[in-house]
């Protein structure tokens, strides 16, 4: 899996959203983005609330840049107390559709995230 994801990332694929906290990396998230779709893969925490804190500035991210899905793949009180919700497996496939037709962002996000 860490071969795998290091490629994805060399490749502009997997990207990570991370929390900082006095020099140290205290929590985030990380996950692969095709087209305007990104797929979350998994989230960790040292310190109290820093995944969350990662998620957020994702998912604000992710919608200043025109995706359509961020994938959190388990529904969990968690996500929905983040405002994740299901959707229906139809229409799930409707936005993978025009998410992976729609221009991607392949390549590092570094830029981006430092505005």
């Amino acid at each position: 899996m860490e071969l795998g994801y290091r490629r994805l990332h060399e490749l502009g694929y997997a990207h990570s959203c991370e929390t900082w906290l006095d020099g140290a990396l205290v929590g985030g998230v990380y996950g692969v983005a095709l087209g305007r779709l990104f797929f979350g893969e998994s989230m960790f925490s040292r310190a109290s609330n820093a995944s969350k804190a990662a998620l957020i500035s994702l998912c604000r991210f992710l919608d200043r840049q025109g995706f359509l899905l961020l994938d959190a793949q388990l529904h969990t009180p968690h996500v929905e107390r983040l405002g994740g919700h299901e959707i229906p497996r139809s229409e799930f496939l409707q936005v993978v559709r025009r998410g992976v037709a729609a221009p991607g962002m392949p390549g590092s996000w570094r830029e981006f995230a430092l505005r």
